[in-house]
């Protein structure tokens, strides 16, 4: 291998210098350049060697030259300043072994948070198969970063997993939304054909944009019409729907303490009515943004909530299954639930 880690490298297309922080194959590194960390094949970058040696040159031997007004050195802006917003993107850097035949597979992905905006996040990542997490992280990425996430074998992608994100902003900003969420399901298939691609392209990784701008905090926007049905309805234009329609949630916590302050006075009827209503809203919620799933927090208990909840999906079309099994996090207390479109 030309290089090791910890070597000083020059990046060829634009003449910057950085490190090498990390062998992914006999074709690839890491690489780190002002803090920014990102792959790179081999022949993109050289030894800054022969670099150094011609600008000392330079200075020694200086050519004097006419300097004009166009010339002049301008401040340099900040890289925050100068950021055009690209989203936030998940990048899959593929690290490659030989089989018994010789031939180059991949054995599996560096998952990588990227990103391209110039605001800072809080974030909460999950990856799924089917009812199960098999990872989880909450942490912060910082504008114009990447992040280091995990390793998913390639094997892994034969059980479709859900890539699950919920962001928040690090600095709060009063226009925008408390927190949005995404999720990709990645199936085996779908990875095969991008991998292919990518080495048709040359290129050193697979990515999923997962969004392109923080979404804005939505407000009513009513038309005009009498105070009594102002009072009892949110009215939209048709095609403005969707955009005033709150942000989903993944998990919904039906506990009581969770929904009133003042629930120890009211009657059991009136406790499942106002869990029924409130896991009606967020199931339609869900079913408007085309969520994948939802996980409802019911308890354990008497198991009323439960049967209620379960009865109700029986008549949902949108609900392709549900499962009340055990779960690591809620025991025996929630359900998921699976949606079709």
């Amino acid at each position: 291998m030309k290089y090791q880690v910890g070597d000083d490298i020059l990046v060829l297309h634009t003449n910057e210098e950085g490190k090498v922080i990390e062998i992914i194959n006999d074709k690839m590194v890491m690489i780190e350049v002002r803090g920014v960390k990102f792959p790179s094949y081999t022949d993109q970058i050289d030894f800054p060697y022969f670099k150094r040696f011609t600008e000392k040159k330079a200075i020694l031997q200086p050519k004097k030259e006419k300097k004009f007004v166009d010339d002049v050195r301008k401040e340099k802006l900040k890289p925050a300043e100068t950021l055009v917003a690209e989203g936030v993107w998940l990048s899959l850097i593929p690290k490659f072994s030989l089989d018994e035949f010789g031939d180059e597979v991949v054995e599996l992905f560096k998952l990588h948070l990227v990103n391209k905006t110039s605001r800072g996040y809080k974030f909460i990542y999950e990856q799924r198969s089917l009812s199960e997490i098999n990872f989880e992280l909450t942490n912060e990425i910082t504008a114009a970063h990447d992040f280091y996430l995990h390793d998913i074998k390639f094997t892994d992608f034969n059980d479709n997993p859900t890539l699950f994100f919920e962001f928040s902003l690090l600095t709060a900003d009063k226009k925008k939304a408390e927190f949005t969420e995404t999720s990709l399901k990645l199936k085996g298939k779908q990875i095969f054909q991008r991998v292919e691609e990518m080495k048709k392209k040359n290129e050193p990784t697979i990515t999923f944009k997962l969004f392109e701008n923080y979404p804005d905090k939505t407000y009513d926007d009513k038309p005009k019409v009498s105070s009594y049905i102002a009072n009892e309805y949110s009215a939209y234009e048709a095609k403005m729907a969707r955009k005033n329609l709150e942000p989903p949630r993944s998990v919904i916590d039906l506990h009581m303490e969770k929904l009133s302050n003042d629930w120890q006075h009211m009657s059991n009827f009136e406790i499942l009515t106002m869990q029924l209503k409130e896991f009606e809203k967020w199931y339609n919620l869900s079913v408007a943004h085309r969520q994948e799933n939802l996980v409802v927090i019911h308890g354990v208990g008497s198991g009323k909530l439960r049967d209620e909840i379960h009865e109700i999906l029986k008549t949902k079309k949108e609900v392709r299954f549900f499962i009340n099994q055990y779960d690591h996090r809620f025991g025996y207390g929630a359900t998921e639930i699976f949606f079709q479109y």
